[in-house]
């Protein structure tokens, strides 16, 4: 697991553990029941507090990506098909959005497309 964290970004650095994660176990870096990093050793390996890494791991067990089993430690979920569709999901919403803003300073769809290709 490489997590790189920007720590000069306007990005809470919880939320950059998160979509470094959920980009890893999209790309399949990470592969379904692939035991990670305690809360304490990622938090010790990126020298940031335990509590942000909690909060991380918490988020990523609420959307299923990951799972913590009682003394075995915190694994990649077994079916992770719900992680993957949910991160293209979420990278379409932003595509959706960049467009609408395009279209805000004036481009009309095509042009938009001419430029993208």
């Amino acid at each position: 697991m490489n997590i790189i964290i920007d720590y000069t970004s306007r990005i809470p650095i919880y939320e950059q553990i998160v979509k470094a994660i959920e980009r890893q176990v999209a790309l399949g870096i990470l592969k379904p029941d692939e035991n990670i990093l305690s809360i304490r050793e990622l938090a010790l390996t990126l020298s940031i507090n335990p509590n942000t890494v909690k909060k991380a791991y918490d988020i990523l067990e609420s959307k299923k990506i990951i799972t913590s089993r009682s003394t075995k430690g915190t694994f990649i979920a077994k079916d992770i098909t719900f992680a993957r569709q949910a991160k293209i999901n979420s990278l379409i919403g932003e595509i959706k959005d960049t467009i609408t803003e395009l279209e805000n300073l004036g481009l009309t769809k095509e042009e938009i497309l001419k430029k993208l290709q």
